[in-house]
């Protein structure tokens, strides 16, 4: 019988995703990009549009299929993309999300480039990936002079180009380390680089296996293989460059022996290799393999956070547009004060984690002073493991605003909720995120010091910010004189208290104070709520001043 639809929700198109998103828009001018703004409201356009969340899900719908051989047998190792993933690929290389802070170094260009990231990332997440590992190979391309000459022009353009050639003036780089006996301990890689001599400086010959590949359609991938010793060499765990097209246009060997089949990141590929007589070209000193990737780590940690924040922004956006468009029991969701709590702490915690990530931005940059720098190197993984761990969650309870649309795949909360996930495995789990900030508070004072002077910044804020800083600077003193497993056991808490100390000096220092003060409240001393779900706020709040701002 047909009948009439009322009381359904608008798509939520056609809006400038940037100029909505208040928190993005103030951190910007913030930290010294308020010169990227013109471009921040083009792409803010860009992703808002039909279209764009058009392709968004039909490159999810549309996985990668992998083509080991061509129609005549030749070996190829391809990945078909969907049409639709080439096009979110193609715009946000042209809006620089990938190398534009290395391509055009200027005070707040690292936090323009994390603005664009997180705007293509808030609707389409699975691109990202490569996007991310594009941006931090940088830094390990221009420790070898002539990779540097050859590679660095590519991943600074612009353009793209899907078709793995010879002679391509733009280039993705992926990466492919962890092995299926040891994961994160890349120690354990049992892959052998063997010296080919006369191939050219550097060329060795990798054989050996690598357990996860990720965007493995990319053109080149930095790899970690082990060099055997020999008498002018300690040989050991060493980084490589593995172009897929070798210089004579022919393939290099690079057998893809089967794509994942991923709980989410549907739209990105991602592989186990076969490597026999691959080609690769030694980056950094033998037997130095994990340092000359310490400066990629820390960038695509980062890329994971913001990633996540821009996770809690759609979902956040998502269910806010529900509850203002929709109707029960006879008023406004949004006017329900229980559906009003729960979207006033989602709002909060995607705050929090924004002004972490831009906050965090402005340190990568160029100009970035000493202080900066050592704060990075300690912050970039404390708030990687806190903003990753609290993504899923919020995600959850975001989607359960939307009711049974949240949990259709007709609605976007179901692939975000698929997705969260992935920014806290990415590049070192929860654990392995705890057990490095335990060696950084043992073995970088510096970095300890400026991180603690980051969060005295906002001393005096507020007493209960007050008191949960000094039992957090009276934890580390303790763990420090902890033996080495019972420091382990308590890692996971003492980088939460790190964690909820900066987003909460942030909030005090640049957020409105219904927004601090109740994030402190909410999350900080006796009685914080950081533990149990969404929605348990202190009453007697401004929750409508929190929402405007969403």
């Amino acid at each position: 019988m047909p009948h009439d639809v009322v009381n359904q929700v608008p798509p939520r198109v056609g809006l400038d995703e940037f100029a909505a998103h208040a928190a993005l828009v103030e951190g910007v001018e913030r930290y010294d990009a308020g010169w990227a703004t013109d471009e921040l409201h083009r792409v803010g356009r860009h992703v808002g549009t039909p279209e764009f969340q058009r392709d968004a899900a039909l490159a999810n719908r549309q996985p990668p299929k992998l083509h080991r051989y061509d129609r005549y047998g030749v070996r190829v190792d391809e990945v078909e993309y969907d049409e639709s993933y080439h096009r979110i690929m193609a715009a946000d290389l042209a809006a620089g999300g990938h190398t534009a802070a290395f391509a055009e170094p200027r005070p707040g260009a690292a936090v323009a480039r994390a603005a664009t990231f997180m705007l293509f990332a808030q609707v389409e997440p699975g691109h990202c990936c490569p996007v991310s590992m594009t941006h931090a190979s940088v830094p390990v391309l221009r420790k070898n002079a002539a990779i540097a000459a050859e590679w660095v022009p590519r991943v600074l353009s612009r353009g793209y180009d899907p078709e793995l050639r010879a002679g391509k003036t733009s280039a993705i780089v992926g990466m492919s380390m962890t092995e299926k006996q040891g994961g994160s301990d890349l120690r354990a890689n049992l892959t052998t680089a063997t010296p080919a001599p006369g191939e050219g400086e550097g060329v060795h010959v990798l054989d050996g296996h690598k357990w996860f590949c990720s965007a493995p359609g990319s053109d080149a991938f930095l790899m970690t293989a082990r060099i055997p010793e020999s008498a002018g060499s300690p040989g050991g765990l060493s980084t490589f460059l593995v172009p897929r097209v070798l210089p004579d246009g022919s393939r290099n060997p690079f057998r893809i022996a089967r794509l994942k089949d991923k709980l989410g990141n549907k739209a990105n590929a991602s592989g186990e290799l076969e490597l026999e007589g691959t080609r690769a070209i030694l980056i950094g000193e033998p037997g130095r393999g994990v340092p000359v990737l310490i400066d990629m780590v820390h960038r695509t940690r980062f890329d994971s956070l913001l990633g996540s924040a821009a996770g809690m922004r759609q979902a956040t956006a998502e269910a806010l547009w529900h509850a203002r468009h929709r109707r029960a029991f006879g008023a406004d969701l949004v006017d329900q004060p229980v559906m009003t709590a729960v979207l006033a702490d989602l709002a909060l915690e995607t705050e929090a984690a924004v002004a972490t990530g831009l906050r965090l931005a402005r340190a990568f940059d160029d100009d970035a002073s000493e202080h900066d720098v050592a704060f990075r190197r300690l912050a970039t993984a404390v708030a990687k493991y806190w903003i990753c761990k609290r993504g899923p969650g919020h995600a959850y309870e975001a989607l359960e605003c939307l009711g049974g649309n949240g949990y259709s795949e007709d609605f976007p909360l179901a692939l975000r909720y698929r997705e969260q996930p992935v920014m806290a495995i990415w590049e070192g789990s929860g654990n392995v995120i705890a057990l490095d900030v335990l060696r950084a508070l043992a073995r970088e004072p510096d970095a300890v010091a400026a991180f603690e002077a980051e969060l005295a910044l906002a001393a005096g804020a507020h007493p209960v910010y007050d008191a949960h800083l000094a039992a957090t600077r009276d934890r580390i003193h303790a763990v420090a004189g902890m033996d080495a497993s019972e420091a382990a056991a308590s890692a996971r808490g003492l980088v939460g208290d790190l964690a909820l100390a900066l987003e909460a000096s942030l909030l005090l220092r640049t957020a409105p104070a219904a927004v601090s003060e109740l994030f402190v409240d909410a999350r900080l001393g006796d009685g914080a709520r950081h533990g149990h779900l969404y929605g348990d706020l202190p009453t007697g709040r401004d929750l409508r001043a929190v929402l405007a701002r969403s």
